[in-house]
């Protein structure tokens, strides 16, 4: 091949941002944010306001904002890396909670919305009784809403920290001023109504941001691997050359993963399953996550029974149906729209850039310290042309508000109603308690920004929040269906778990992830399970008005029910569970086949053995999607006739 083929074009170290890529910028900036200025007043009339929009949000509203903050801008430097250290298959660590959102949409969104709780912590004196339940609602406002909701915010800094220093030579705490000023001024203003309307514009943004990113990428593949700027040859190269290539693994925990050629010791780049033979590798980023993980561990966006700012969507809601149906239209945009323009360009990027001093050469006054595999997603924005340069920097902006702009709200929400007003100041005016959350948002971002900088990659961050979690999992899930799980329960499980993730590694200092992960999951959940058997149980009084306002289905509350009146007939028509469970198969057979389908018509471009497979999953997705409508219809018309009857 020749040699100037394969040489980088001649481009500055740093993003050379023309006038009208500036301009683009300022006018994705003002269209996100002008609208929220206007909303002030709006949400700082109550705190059911400004952390829940007086529960009057439409479903294609509440699903389009769960996207949105789920789209930050770590999550494509996130999947970049798994690409790049474990191929393609890397991404079964997030599909596999599929399994965890769908059962979020057919058995808890409509549980979470009859709750009537202001935030998913309120549940805790709702569900359970005495002073435990007052305590667990305290030390989990604070254990989440700083330091769970921090960590996050910090890894998406973190992120954002590269993606600055990368394209332009900021250092951490100028991109950490810049973004703050921006997020905690619009979070601390227009509440959750102000971060619903900005998302629902940054979504669309930050979706033709990244799909030129993917476009623009494989035209930098066709011109370096057949010296034209041709998109689509680029696409049919890089499915070819790639589709000879493994990722093997180094030895030691410092070693990084390189290219070779297909021989079976390694994990085939562009396969959607893990290579079974790598066992270590197929636990960690398969049998670990699909057999373990969707249940048992805490995530948030992807809690086992709902929460965090899933469940602040939810409880936003104006009804039952709006609840379910935004929870089902996130999952569906969350997990097919969104990937593939991602593992497009991360794919690319190893074409571009084969290894991390690769990175480096290309952008020599980069931060070294800052360079990972997840430094390779801003890198390939370097060829983007003037006007998409200042699209991405717009989406990019997008990306990092509006997940930041959640969290902030989210953890401003927990210290405020649920630790500052619970337990602090019960009687002030409600303009107070709003302006309390705004000096909260502040406090919060400096938190964040400050554990940024104590960060390295976003894999890190993703497999300690995941450790941290291990093991409530199923607690969160059993504690709507099982009267026994207590608030002794989830005192005991938070306990445990933490333990266990210092504890555990320390014992096991020579286990990988997935196994340590298993060894906290196993304690955490016996532990939990031999408290709800010999701990004290929830009174009878909270049990009746649990049941009578929730009517949670199930062989767990048979007892209460009859004690409460409610009827076992009254509760499956409200639950329906059995229609459930066919909306949650066929909801995950629709989401994983046509978000293998388009992948496999994508590799059909220079590997025409994989059409099959596309058609094949294209019928899937067709049935599934046929049982999908009709199970969601129902389940809707059910919800409509409960409202009108006034429950």
């Amino acid at each position: 091949m020749p040699p100037d083929r394969l040489s980088p074009p001649n481009r500055h170290a740093f993003m050379t941002i023309a006038w009208i890529d500036w301009l683009i910028v300022v006018a994705s900036i003002l269209v996100c944010f002008v609208p929220a200025l206007f909303l002030a007043k709006r949400s700082g009339g109550s705190t059911a306001e400004f952390f829940a929009s007086g529960r009057s949000v439409p479903w294609w509203l509440a699903g389009l904002s769960m996207v949105a903050t789920t789209f930050s801008s770590d999550t494509p430097n996130w999947v970049t890396e798994q690409v790049r250290r474990y191929g393609v298959a890397g991404n079964w660590q997030w599909w596999a909670f599929v399994l965890t959102g769908i059962a979020t949409v057919f058995f808890f969104a409509r549980l979470w919305r009859r709750s009537g709780v202001l935030t998913d912590l309120e549940f805790y004196e709702l569900r359970y009784s005495g002073k435990e339940a007052s305590v667990v609602r305290g030390f989990r406002a604070v254990y989440l809403g700083l330091f769970f909701n921090c960590f996050i915010m910090g890894m998406v800094t973190l992120a954002a920290c590269k993606i600055a220093n990368i394209l332009f030579g900021l250092a951490p705490w100028q991109t950490i001023v810049l973004t703050g000023a921006l997020n905690v001024v619009f979070a601390a203003h227009s509440g959750l109504w102000g971060v619903l309307v900005i998302d629902m514009i940054q979504f669309f943004i930050k979706m033709t941001a990244v799909f030129a990113a993917a476009w623009f990428s494989l035209v930098e593949v066709g011109r370096r691997l057949a010296g034209t700027a041709d998109g689509w040859a680029g696409l049919k190269l890089l499915i070819a050359k790639l589709s000879t290539l493994q990722v093997v693994q180094g030895s030691g925990p410092e070693a990084q993963p390189v290219m070779s050629a297909k021989d079976g010791a390694g994990q085939p780049i562009l396969d959607l399953l893990p290579n079974f033979g790598m066992s270590e590798l197929a636990l960690m980023i398969f049998i670990l996550p699909i057999a373990i993980s969707w249940w048992a561990n805490w995530y948030p966006g992807a809690e086992p029974g709902g929460g965090s700012y899933i469940a602040q969507r939810m409880l936003a809601s104006k009804s039952e149906k709006d609840s379910l149906g935004g929870t089902l239209f996130f999952n569906v945009a969350h997990y097919v729209l969104r990937p593939w323009p991602w593992i497009i360009t991360a794919l690319c990027s190893i074409i571009v850039y084969p290894d991390l001093a690769s990175i480096q050469a290309a952008f020599p006054e980069a931060d070294a310290a800052l360079i990972g595999h997840d430094s390779a997603f801003p890198a390939m924005l370097k060829f983007l042309p003037v006007g998409f340069v200042g699209l991405m920097i717009g989406g990019l902006i997008a990306a990092n508000s509006s997940t930041i702009l959640t969290h902030l709200n989210w953890g401003s929400s927990y210290l405020v109603h649920d630790f500052y007003r619970r337990f602090i100041r019960k009687d002030a005016t409600e303009r107070h308690y709003v302006n309390a959350g705004r000096l909260a948002t502040v406090l919060l971002y400096v938190v964040a920004a400050l554990l940024s900088l104590t960060m390295s990659s976003a894999q890190q961050a993703f497999q300690v929040l995941l450790s941290i979690g291990a093991g409530t999992g199923l607690l969160y899930i059993a504690r709507w269906f099982w009267w026994r799980v207590s608030a002794w329960c989830e005192i005991v499980a938070m306990g445990m778990s933490l333990v266990t993730s210092l504890a555990v590694p320390a014992l096991l200092p020579d286990a990988g992830f997935a196994t340590t992960t298993i060894v906290q999951v196993g304690l955490t959940t016996v532990a939990w399970l031999v408290t709800a058997f010999v701990g004290p149980a929830t009174d009878r009084a909270t049990l009746m008005a649990f049941v009578q306002k929730v009517k949670p289905a199930g062989p767990g509350w048979v007892a209460q029910r009859a004690a409460a009146g409610v009827s076992d007939a009254e509760v499956a028509q409200e639950n329906r569970i059995g229609t459930a469970f066919l909306g949650w198969i066929s909801g995950c057979l629709v989401i994983w086949s046509s978000l293998f389908m388009i992948g496999n018509f994508l590799y059909a471009s220079g590997d025409p053995s994989r059409l099959t497979d596309a058609w094949l999953l294209t019928v899937v997705f067709v049935v599934s999607g046929v049982v999908l409508l009709r199970v969601t219809r129902q389940l809707w018309a059910d919800s409509t006739e409960a409202e009108a009857r006034g429950r």
